[in-house]
């Protein structure tokens, strides 16, 4: 913590001043309270809606500069953790710190391969939603629901019942995902095999049927374990601002992550990438894209996939997803889709107007195209955002609970309604 300058703020209300202390490029919204135009003034308040310019923690976790282009967890590239580490790996990284060692790596994938079962109830559980019932909403009830399985996960200031919870959250997100999609298609369920690494498991329990073993495709095995890394955690987002805020109240971390889960349930998170595949759609072959591109700048439609609240340049998971993309249709064969993808992104980026507001590829804009080719329906595509996310959920629920200055979340508002009103007394 470094103090680097003082904020003189004179008010023009009662002609006092104040010296408010910049540390770390931020002022304590909490010393705005000593500005008051008299004993009884509360002080003032900081306004901001949707915490467009709020810092709520302190987190050395995921570093991101927008401006550059930049993601880097625990101080690594974004691009150099998709080339040479697993999901597994980058996981143990968000939540230790420190990338494992050889050991280490074996003995945390042995962990996680020998807690994906999940009690024979939760089936039941699952088979009480209708056939129709969306993945992502049986995936948050379950999620929820594990923790009256783990009655212990309430003790969340015992390490050791933390870690413990850490890993079965971790390794029951495929099952649970894996079961949500068998139910949807009628199918039965399919058992983890622990002798699969982490994405080929989930590839067993969602495509296996009548053979002995299976045997995932090692390219698409490969690519969906980058594609989790790539979305493994993304500093103070929706959902992991909901983590935060409501594993605050004490609450144990089963709980808490159904409601990260909730938050990427909507259409403007875990939901972008559909937006994108249904823009893709509607524009129908790529003859019909400068015309999109000419309604998008009128002000008529959305360019969905383009843009991000942080990044104001190339969003680096993009770059890197484009490499995966080659990779699995390869394998899959080429996705109609690509080609519209393609010329959208090539002339947007041409263009002075996207290039002016800074309107770049995001990771939502190629990730669809993945899913949609290696098979999975629209409706899985946030069950999958919510696997790869559930580490750095975990890691920002770790270090908001160790943080001493931390205390349940209670935002202030503005009260913007009437004063004081009284009912009319009834004549007699």
């Amino acid at each position: 913590m470094t103090t680097s300058d003082i904020l003189r703020v004179t008010d023009s209300r009662t002609g006092r001043s104040y010296e408010l202390p910049i540390v770390d490029g931020a002022i304590r919204a909490t010393d705005l309270r000593q500005i008051k135009t008299s004993d009884d003034d509360f002080g003032l308040l900081s306004y901001d809606p949707a915490f467009m310019n709020t810092a709520s923690c302190r987190s050395a976790i995921t570093f991101i500069d927008g401006d550059k282009g930049i993601l880097r967890y625990r101080g690594y590239p974004i691009e150099e953790l998709a080339r040479n580490s697993s999901f597994l790996d980058v996981a143990y990284l968000l939540l230790e710190g420190e990338l494992p060692d050889k050991a280490q790596s074996a003995s945390w994938s042995y962990e996680i391969s020998h807690h994906t079962y999940v009690h024979e109830n939760v089936k039941k559980f699952i088979d009480g939603f209708h056939h129709d019932a969306h993945p992502m909403g049986i995936l948050v009830s379950t999620v929820a629901a594990l923790s009256t399985f783990y009655p212990e996960a309430s003790r969340v200031k015992d390490q050791q019942i933390e870690r413990k919870q850490i890993i079965r959250l971790i390794a029951k997100m495929p099952t649970l995902a894996a079961f949500a999609y068998r139910h949807a298609k009628g199918l039965p369920y399919a058992y983890p095999d622990d002798q699969l690494s982490y994405t080929g498991n989930l590839l067993n329990m969602m495509d296996k049927m009548s053979q002995p073993r299976y045997q995932p495709n090692p390219v698409l095995e490969h690519a969906l374990d980058v594609l989790f890394i790539l979305h493994a955690d993304h500093e103070q987002n929706c959902s992991t601002n909901a983590m935060r805020a409501v594993s605050s109240s004490g609450v144990d971390p089963y709980s808490a992550a159904a409601a990260a889960a909730a938050a990427l349930y909507g259409p403007l998170h875990g939901g972008a990438n559909e937006q994108v595949l249904r823009m893709l759609r509607d524009i129908g072959s790529v003859d019909n894209v400068p015309a999109y591109i000419e309604r998008v700048k009128r002000g008529e439609m959305r360019l969905m996939g383009f843009g991000h609240r942080v990044y104001k340049n190339f969003d680096p998971r993009a770059r890197i997803i484009k490499t995966v993309a080659d990779q699995v249709f390869e394998v899959t064969g080429r996705n109609p889709l690509l080609d519209i993808a393609l010329e959208l992104e090539r002339i947007a980026l041409a263009d002075d107007y996207f290039v002016s507001h800074k309107l770049y590829p995001n990771v939502d804009f190629y990730s669809g195209i993945i899913y949609q080719a290696m098979g999975f329906p629209v409706a899985m595509f946030p069950v999958l955002f919510a696997i790869g996310r559930m580490p750095g959920w975990l890691a920002q629920w770790q270090e908001n609970s160790s943080d001493p200055e931390q205390k349940i979340a209670r935002p202030r508002q503005i009260y913007v309604g009437e004063r004081l009103r009284h009912l009319q007394e009834a004549d007699g």
